[in-house]
């Protein structure tokens, strides 16, 4: 672990010109001040001004900014640091799972899941109009179809369209009245050719068993009634303090044009197409919006340039809001992994089907698009989770970097699987490595429903975050929540052990929390385009900050994911106390 003491050069500089500037609102002294800005040693004190950083540097100097209107707190050696900047997290949609029937990933007996269906049909938490559904189920749950099948299906069940929604958003479990709802039958399985065959599970006469992945999940969320305004607007509202809490200061949301059960893998969006970001709009104009928020919206994945013109008639619908910016666009370049789904795109094949899964986007086509994104000045942002859908993401951000140097950090997430030889091109391409590291473990998910499927290779370079990072790559913090918790102490804790109930899941590529700490502030603010503005506490920059309960630079690695934040401030307001 680094050694981090502060210099007297370091607070001269950071304090340097001080006694000509005004009187500041807030000082913050006595503490150990992580600021995120590369090289510089713990500091002691912070002067906030206007919303914004004014000085960083040691408690005297600091303090000799304080005049009588200046609120002085002794914060008694906690730890202070930027607030957590989350680079892939679809908040709104957690909103709204936060009161919704949720297994959290509990693997239930199934008579335990099916009891649980009923109390929250009975008390409403599973209820969208007259379908049922619960989220959160773990990958084990679809080696249990046979099962779901006889027990969803009949008695009290059979006309009640059920859904089942994995854990990974990717995959669900439908009974046969929702399918037929739905218009999935046999005659849609024979339809379906090559990889896409694998998004809808069957039997041998093709007749549909419910197990449903990416495209094929589409149809059946496509049914459920909109949420209406009212409660996307409380989703945002509720999204927005549980992120306070955690220390969420910003975030980029990946998918703003989309609303809740709006299909993804076949998203065509039109100028009307506005999703959720209606809800960041009216929270900002009321003044609710005191987390910065980086709204990407979602291309086909074989979009065309001529298509990014209707995206930019939605952009232009809500530009100049506070603490809301649109900065680019996000594509699916692949699915999942898990078995039985495995749509994620490999460079070998699966070993049970002998198939590739499926690669979303265009290979010969996609640099043009990227390209034409990145002459636009917008970030492009790729979901590949399979090392060929890595491989082909890396390509089309190579045009784009042969075509100009934008400076524009462009960036690839999730990464569950890399081939070595894309761990040297982040760095010269300058890609940001978004990655879910609280995913690092080994569990049911990365042992049993991928590894006996893929390759030895694929499998040893499961979230290669050391591997990356040793080839130079940058690496941001995401959670992709709801898909699975926000809370950024968990994932740095993960990254640092990758541990799991299994054992370790390769060693060789845990990160130290330093990394970590880097990944979740600056370099997540650069992910969404704001690291002139947020990221680190600098001079000049916005002061969004958090109070920890723990030295995270001295506890041992198993109590960095219990750490508490103990207040939040944002432009030097405190938004959330845990004394309240």
């Amino acid at each position: 672990m680094k050694t981090f003491v502060p210099t007297l050069m370091a607070a001269a500089l950071a304090c340097s010109s001080m006694e000509s500037m005004a009187a500041v609102d807030l000082i913050l002294h006595n503490a150990k001040v992580y600021t995120a800005e590369p090289g510089q040693p713990l500091q002691q004190a912070v002067a906030v001004e206007g919303g914004k950083v004014r000085a960083v540097g040691n408690n005297a100097e600091v303090l000799r900014l304080k005049e009588s209107g200046t609120r002085v707190i002794d914060l008694d050696g906690k730890v202070l640091m930027p607030g957590f900047v989350d680079s892939h997290s679809h908040a709104v949609m957690g909103g709204l799972e936060l009161a919704a029937a949720n297994v959290n990933t509990q693997l239930l007996p199934m008579a335990e899941l099916e009891q649980r269906l009923r109390e929250w049909r009975d008390n409403g938490k599973a209820r969208h109009g007259d379908i049922l559904s619960v989220g959160g189920l773990p990958s084990a749950y679809w080696s249990q179809v046979a099962e779901f099948e006889q027990r969803f299906n009949q008695g009290e069940w059979a006309d009640e369209p059920i859904v089942f929604v994995g854990w990974d958003h990717h995959t669900g479990w439908a009974n046969q009245a929702m399918l037929k709802r739905a218009g999935i039958n046999a005659e849609t399985v024979k339809a379906l050719k090559g990889e896409q065959l694998a998004t809808i599970g069957h039997h041998e006469d093709k007749r549909p068993n419910g197990f449903l992945a990416d495209a094929g999940l589409d149809p059946v969320l496509a049914q459920f009634p909109q949420a209406t305004a009212e409660q996307l607007l409380e989703a945002g509202r509720a999204a927005l303090r549980y992120n306070l809490s955690l220390g969420i200061t910003a975030w980029m949301d990946p998918a703003a044009n989309a609303a809740p059960g709006e299909p993804l893998f076949d998203f065509k969006p039109t100028a009307q197409t506005l999703g959720i970001l209606p809800v960041y709009k009216a929270m900002a104009e009321k003044g609710e919006l005191t987390a910065h928020v980086a709204a990407l919206l979602v291309a086909h994945p074989r979009s065309t340039p001529a298509d990014l013109a209707t995206l930019d008639q939605v952009r232009q619908q809500f530009q100049g809001l506070p603490n809301l910016t649109l900065p680019g666009i996000k594509i699916f370049a692949d699915g999942v992994p898990e078995f039985p789904a495995q749509t994620a795109a490999l460079l070998e094949p699966y070993k049970n089907s002998k198939k590739y899964g499926e690669l979303l986007i265009d290979p010969a086509h996609f640099g043009e698009l990227i390209s034409a994104a990145d002459d636009r000045g917008w970030l492009v942002h790729v979901h590949a989770i399979g090392d060929r859908a890595v491989r082909e993401a890396l390509n089309g951000i190579e045009q784009a970097r042969k075509d100009r140097q934008s400076g524009i950090a462009h960036s690839v997430t999730h990464l569950q699987m890399v081939n070595p030889k894309e761990f040297a091109r982040f760095k010269p391409l300058d890609v940001i490595a978004s990655m879910q590291l609280y995913w690092a473990s080994a569990d049911d998910s990365t042992l049993d429903l991928v590894q006996p499927y893929i390759s030895a290779m694929a499998f040893q370079y499961q979230y290669p975050a050391r591997s990356l990072l040793k080839n130079g790559a940058t690496i941001s913090g995401a959670s992709d929540w709801p898909v699975t918790t926000p809370e950024p102490w968990k994932a740095i804790y993960q990254a640092v052990s990758r541990k799991g109930p299994k054992g370790v899941l390769n060693p060789d590529e845990e990160i130290d929390r330093e990394t970590m700490f880097q990944a979740y502030t600056l370099n997540s603010a650069r992910t969404m385009g704001l690291e002139k503005q947020i990221g680190s506490l600098a001079p000049g920059k916005q002061a969004d900050l958090i109070l920890l309960d723990r030295d995270v630079f001295q506890v041992e690695p198993e109590a960095l994911r219990d750490t508490r934040v103990l207040k939040t401030w944002f432009a030097g307001r405190e938004v959330f106390s845990a004394d309240l």
